[in-house]
């Protein structure tokens, strides 16, 4: 792929556009006490605020502050870009400012992003990420110990037995099931719902990798447990880092060798083939709504259709 067809795919493929912007993590300095205060003691310095877990967005993007203006809390190094360095603050929902009703979950920050949204998406998934991870490790698995932050927030030491903690990514593979020719008119999608979810809403399939799993046969494992429709050949899509609360979203493109459906009834409730044709009609008229925006899911349903369809969630 060229340089200019990668920039392309790019600015088409929202999960991409948001991944294109990635930071210096400045890793090596993650354990230089000299440098961490010197970089948070300049002005020009940024910080974000997590509140828990939740941020406090702003028109167009979320709020940075100065560190002066920072609360009190964990401090979290998340790099440096363009010549500034920014970290995040992870505090006390307690001590946030503001109105907390303000403060909205990473799902509800999205609408917000606006022309900024590439700029901030990986610092977002970053803070987010680690404060996800912070919240949800408490406590030494080992003893039961407290848990000391080391590393610039990256680590997590037992002050009891020295245990060290880093933090996880969950995979998780996602993928468009297609049957027929690739690029007919007769080749279909395979999409499905779930009971919870609203009217009309439909979405890729996904689901978690098991241990001592390849990604391709959690994808054929994923399909035939959900639907039950099997799947041969696996080709690998592109991925996206997605902290709700600790996953990466792994994109693959599924080719079915049956069309095949007996859904679950447990995560899956319906599952049907569309062709384009079909899904464009549906999603016009509001029948179908699919994911749009900033999910990979998105991403896989635009590069198979071959442009955005209306409506989505």
């Amino acid at each position: 792929m060229s340089t200019q067809d990668a920039g392309d795919r790019s600015r088409s493929l929202p999960h991409l556009a948001l991944s294109a912007h990635a930071h210096n993590r400045e890793g090596l300095h993650r354990t230089d006490g000299a440098w961490l205060e010197a970089r948070w003691g300049d002005p020009t310095t940024r910080v974000l605020v997590v509140a828990g877990t939740r941020i406090h967005p702003v028109e167009g993007g979320v709020a940075w502050v100065s560190p002066v203006e920072a609360p009190e809390g964990i401090r979290v190094l998340l790099g440096e870009r363009d010549g500034v360095t920014r970290f995040a603050l992870v505090c006390d929902p307690a001590d946030a400012p503001g109105d907390k009703d303000d403060w909205v979950a990473l799902r509800g920050l999205f609408p917000y992003l606006g022309e900024r949204g590439e700029d901030d998406a990986p610092w977002l998934f970053h803070a987010i990420g680690l404060a996800e991870w912070l919240q949800a490790t408490r406590f030494c698995p080992r003893c039961g110990g407290s848990l000391e932050s080391r590393h610039a927030g990256h680590e997590l030491q037992c002050t009891s037995c020295g245990k060290r903690q880093f933090p996880r990514t969950d995979p998780a593979v996602i993928m468009a099931v297609t049957l027929g020719e690739p690029g007919s008119a007769d080749e279909r999608i395979l999409l499905g719902r779930q009971s919870v979810w609203p009217p009309g809403r439909w979405s890729t399939l996904a689901g978690f990798v098991e241990p001592g799993e390849t990604f391709e046969d959690a994808v054929r494992r994923e399909v035939m447990e959900e639907v039950g429709t099997p799947v041969g050949e696996v080709t690998y899509f592109g991925n996206q880092p997605w902290p709700l609360p600790a996953s990466i979203m792994i994109g693959f493109v599924a080719r079915a060798t049956s069309d095949v459906i007996d859904v679950d009834g447990a995560e899956i409730e319906e599952a049907r083939w569309f062709t384009r044709d079909q899904l464009r009609a549906d999603a016009a008229s509001g029948a179908v709504v699919v994911p749009q925006g900033v999910s990979i899911s998105s991403s896989l349903l635009e590069s198979w259709v071959g442009e955005s369809l209306a409506g989505g969630w």
